[in-house]
C-alpha cells in the first residue's frame, strides 16, 4: 500500500513524521518547496498535478492505494476534487483538519460566508488587517476607501493588487503581546481572518479580544463527505486500519 498525503500544513508535517517513523510507504505532496531548505521525512512531490487528468495519471503512476488529505481547510476545491476522484476509483479517502476557532467571552466576531461581505460591516476610513493570505485579496476589491494591510511570510513579488493597500512581511509565530503591539502601532480598526483553526495563529484573535477590536471571521467552506479527523493520532489510526 502506498499512501498519498496531501500536505502544506503543520498538521500534515506531523503526520508525515509519524508515517516515516512507522515505516508506512507514503508520498507527501505539497504546493511549494519547504522554506529554508528543510528536508521532508517522506518522498516529496512539489507542485500542482496539472488538473484532474494529471492527478489521475499520478495516482496510476505511483500506484496510490489511499489518500489522506491534510491540506488547508480553505483548499476546498482540491479536497472536493480529490474526494470525488477517490470515490470513483474506489480508493479510501479521509480528511484531517484542525478544529475550528469558536468565539469566547469578550470576542467581537462578525461571521462572514464570503470575503466580499466584509464591506457591509467595515466603514470607509478604517484600517483593516487582512490575515487571510494574498491568494484571495481580489475578493476584497469592494473595500475601497479603507487602508488594507496584508501580512505574508515571503517578500512580495508583485505590487499590492488593490488601491490603498500594502504588504507587511513577518515570520510566525507571533505572541499575543507582539500582535497587540503591532495592531496598536498600525492603528488597526478591524481584523479579517479565515477560520483556519490552530493554536499558534490564535494569538491574533486573543490580541484583538484584549484590544476590543472587531473581527470579521470568514467561515469555512463545506468539507467533502467522508471520514474526517482533527488529530494526528486519529488520522494515523485510520492509516493503520488500512
Amino acid at each position: 500500500m502506498t499512501l498519498l498525503l496531501l500536505g502544506g500544513t503543520g498538521l500534515a508535517d506531523r503526520i508525515a513524521e509519524a508515517l516515516s517513523e512507522r515505516g508506512h510507504p507514503a508520498i507527501l505532496s505539497i504546493a511549494h518547496h519547504p522554506r529554508g531548505g528543510q528536508s521532508a521525512p517522506l518522498p516529496l512531490r512539489v507542485g500542482g498535478f496539472g488538473g484532474e487528468a494529471g492527478f489521475q495519471d499520478f495516482l496510476d503512476a505511483e500506484d496510490i492505494s489511499a489518500v489522506l488529505d491534510a491540506t488547508h481547510p480553505f483548499a476546498h476545491r482540491i479536497s472536493h476534487r480529490t474526494a470525488r476522484i477517490c470515490a470513483a476509483r474506489g480508493l479510501p479517502y479521509a480528511q484531517v483538519i484542525r478544529p475550528e476557532w469558536v468565539p469566547e467571552e469578550g470576542d467581537r466576531w462578525t461571521m462572514l460566508a464570503r470575503e466580499e461581505e466584509a464591506a457591509d460591516h467595515i466603514a470607509p476610513g478604517s484600517v483593516v488587517f487582512l490575515a487571510t493570505g494574498r491568494q484571495t485579496l481580489e475578493r476584497f476589491a469592494n473595500l475601497e476607501g479603507r487602508r488594507l494591510i496584508c501580512r505574508q511570510i515571503d517578500p512580495p513579488d508583485a505590487p499590492f493588487p488593490l488601491p490603498d493597500g500594502e504588504y507587511l512581511v513577518g515570520t510566525p509565530p507571533f505572541s499575543v503581546a507582539e500582535e497587540e503591539a503591532l495592531f496598536h502601532e498600525l492603528g488597526v480598526d478591524w481584523l479579517v481572518v479565515k477560520n483556519a483553526g490552530g493554536e499558534a495563529p490564535r494569538s491574533k484573535l486573543v490580541a484583538a479580544r484584549n484590544l476590543g477590536l472587531p473581527v470579521a471571521m470568514i467561515t469555512r467552506p463545506v468539507a467533502p463527505e467522508g471520514p474526517c479527523f482533527d488529530t494526528v493520532d486519529a488520522a494515523l489510526a485510520w492509516v493503520d486500519e488500512l
